[in-house]
């Protein structure tokens, strides 16, 4: 196992091909680490020098405490090309790991030969997409998001309809805000008893801006209009769900 301290980090990577070739540098996807590039490296030519690493938080590499910027992602991988004297090389980069690949040709191009880019953008969703997964994770791990990440041809309308209606367009538009639509969505999954749901949007009202307090008058509507029981239960998983997240009620 190889280990370089990198920008208050350790940083796990690992070398093949060879030495004294043209230094390629991989970075993968979030959720991932470098084991990603196993079934692709046996295809390239043997005469580069092949390095991959485990962004902050992936794999073997340090997890400190979030949030994980893109100008520190962007840093780490520079720190890596330095501290190994890589540079210049050809970056590689996979989804998060092409927009390190771009972010770090605009600060350093010195440090890049050439990019390769797959499935990637300059910008990847909004803000509110961002926030309601990492929501979903915390509330139920990573196997969350696994109807997404499994999606089918069967299945692909309502995972079209989820991204793109939900996160792309009604969470995005501004004619309410935020905060509100967060309350709106905690009275609304509490009167129709998808109980499931709630604690995901107690932790994502952490990003929101809706305060506790306003929480439970939202769940107080409920009971009036909706049934004391289904309120009720509501308030029992909100303050579980506080609890967990530190949070005095």
């Amino acid at each position: 196992m190889q280990v370089l301290q990198t920008n208050g980090i350790a940083t796990h990577w690992r070398e093949d091909g060879d030495a004294s070739g043209v230094p390629v540098v991989f970075a993968n996807s979030l959720g991932t680490d470098l084991r990603l590039w196993d079934a692709v490296l046996p295809l390239l030519p043997a005469s580069f020098r092949y390095i991959r690493y485990d962004m902050r938080g992936h794999g073997l590499t340090t997890c400190p405490p979030a949030p994980y910027e893109m100008d520190t992602l962007t840093a780490d991988a520079e720190a890596l090309i330095e501290g190994l004297g890589l540079g210049p090389v050809i970056f590689v980069g996979l989804s998060i790991g092409g927009m390190i690949g771009q972010a770090l040709a605009a600060k350093r191009p010195d440090l890049i030969r050439a990019l390769v880019l797959s499935n990637t953008a300059a910008r990847m969703g909004d803000a509110a997409m961002w926030e309601d997964r990492i929501a979903q994770i915390d509330a139920g791990g990573i196997a969350a998001l696994s109807a997404e990440a499994q999606k089918s041809a069967f299945d692909q309308p309502f995972q079209t309809l989820i991204t793109e209606g939900a996160w792309g367009t009604l969470w995005a538009d501004d004619a309410i805000t935020r905060r509100d639509r967060s309350l709106l969505t905690l009275a609304l999954l509490a009167a129709c008893g998808n109980f499931e749901e709630i604690p995901m949007h107690i932790r994502a009202s952490r990003n929101t801006g809706a305060e506790p307090a306003e929480v439970m008058q939202a769940f107080m509507h409920v009971a009036v209009y909706a049934g004391v029981p289904k309120a009720n239960h509501a308030i029992k998983l909100a303050k579980q769900t506080y609890a967990e997240l530190g949070v005095e009620i």
